[in-house]
């Protein structure tokens, strides 16, 4: 199926000189051009953001125990099916106060796109356990799981999850966050009973994870640039933003740092992050961060990315705008879920979940939303070229995920920029079309010969939107 792009703003992309910068070392990863880590040079090209097409809700949150203010939730693929956690709650419109008291529920899907609440029998809620609740109460107002890819991992500990301290009242007079772990994913309990981080104000999405590439479990969560709490214990100071740690065991937190974004980004409110690795690069971070605007109480999710987990290329532009297919012009109603999933039938596409009708109600909702695969931002151009930076590989060829409607050639030159002889833009198959994992001809042949030496590509791109590429055997 061929992904119909929504047209974006042209972010200006500033790169050093092409023959200038250490060499890369891509090896046989597949790199995305969300940023500048591969490209030296752009000529009549520019990096472009692609949006996410809107498709059906996925799951209302209409039972008894869910409500108008439902959300946080959090979507990954296990096994052969799909796991869904998400906040449940309402907001009672005329006492202004929780309708009931906060719960975890969970769902599950075998395509993503249908959702079943199980009746799980764990949590009694108004004198029944016939309900698919997994906590009530303590933890619940932003518990968010995933599964422990960890080979070190203990059974009893390969699911983990971050969720504040208390109920919302205990939250709000001494803000901190649990570490929480479960067998099978429906039955949890602390890892401990003190707070595992503490610097911070953690009223948003808390996200954790492990990061196979550097053998760390990675924590991002919210706090307030100019201080956490006043003397009273609540009021903040400065903006909403993002902080993070690393750990080896999930308990013992270190190398807390706050999000960088380069010194051009503008200073914005952030409420969530939705930081993961991405599946087909884990070298790359994605987040999906809401930017919070407090006049209207209003938020919109908005794209980023990172190589060291610490400083992100964020774009400013909005990916699913308060405009978007239904009830998000509202207070808080525009979250991004943490999870990007690939469903079954759907190799070419990736999708993601959007929130809507929150407090509108009188239950909130999320919209499946989807992406061609790796098409977050591509090098895109009407006839231009892409050069990058001298780089290393091991294969004998170059796989591409190339939409053009002109035709695209590609080059391989020697370090100081000189094409190879058998790898020239005219002795390159021209490429044409919609490909995702499509590899490049020479009149050369194979590449072999060349990996492991530094050599830069040259991409002549005609009417075409370059999202990535891999060296492969």
């Amino acid at each position: 199926m061929q992904q119909i792009l929504v047209p974006s703003l042209v972010l200006a992309f500033l790169v050093t000189s092409a023959f200038s910068g250490e060499t890369v070392p891509v090896g046989s990863r597949r790199e995305l051009l969300v940023d500048n880590h591969l490209i030296a040079r752009l000529e009549g090209a520019a990096l472009k953001l692609h949006k996410p097409q809107a498709h059906d809700v996925a799951l209302v949150c209409d039972a008894p125990w869910e409500g108008n203010t439902s959300g946080y939730f959090t979507l990954f693929q296990d096994g052969d099916i799909y796991r869904c956690y998400y906040r449940g709650t309402h907001h009672d419109e005329a006492t202004k106060k929780g309708g009931h008291k906060e719960t975890t529920c969970y769902a599950e899907s075998k395509d993503g796109i249908t959702w079943t609440k199980p009746k799980l029998g764990i949590v009694e809620f108004n004198g029944s356990k016939d309900n698919n609740l997994i906590l009530m109460g303590e933890g619940c107002t932003n518990f968010s799981p995933f599964k422990d890819t960890n080979p070190n991992c203990p059974p009893e500990s390969r699911y983990k999850a971050l969720a504040s301290t208390g109920d919302d009242t205990t939250r709000k007079k001494k803000p901190s966050l649990q570490a929480y772990h479960s067998a099978d994913g429906l039955h949890w309990s602390r890892m401990r009973e003190e707070p595992v981080i503490s610097a911070g104000s953690f009223d948003s999405q808390n996200t954790g994870f492990y990061d196979a590439e550097h053998g760390v479990y990675r924590a991002y969560w919210r706090y307030f640039t100019g201080g956490h709490t006043d003397e009273r214990g609540w009021k903040p100071k400065g903006v909403r933003a993002i902080r993070t740690a690393t750990s080896k065991d999930f308990l013992t937190w270190e190398n807390q740092a706050d999000l960088a974004y380069g010194k051009e980004a503008p200073v914005v409110q952030l409420y969530t992050n939705a930081v993961r690795p991405y599946a087909r690069a884990p070298q790359i971070l994605f987040g999906f961060p809401t930017r919070y605007q407090p006049k209207q109480s209003q938020v919109e999710p908005v794209f980023m990315s990172s190589r060291d987990g610490v400083n992100f290329k964020r774009w400013e532009e909005p990916l699913i705008p308060i405009t978007a297919p239904k009830d998000r012009d509202w207070n808080r109603s525009n979250y991004m879920t943490t999870g990007v999933l690939s469903l079954p039938g759907k190799e070419k596409e990736l999708s993601v979940y959007a929130s809507e009708a929150y407090y509108q109600g009188p239950g909130s909702r999320i919209r499946r939303f989807s992406y061609r695969v790796d098409g977050f931002v591509s090098a895109s151009a009407t006839k231009g070229e892409v050069i990058t930076k001298p780089l290393t590989f091991d294969g004998s060829k170059l796989t591409l995920n190339l939409l053009s409607k002109g035709e695209t050639r590609v080059e391989l030159q020697y370090e100081n920029g000189k094409a190879i002889p058998g790898f020239t833009l005219e002795d390159c198959t021209p490429l044409k079309g919609d490909f995702i994992d499509h590899a490049v001809s020479w009149k050369g042949g194979s590449l072999a010969a060349h990996a492991g030496k530094p050599v830069r590509m040259r991409f002549a791109l005609q009417e075409a939107d370059l999202f990535a590429l891999q060296f492969v055997p």
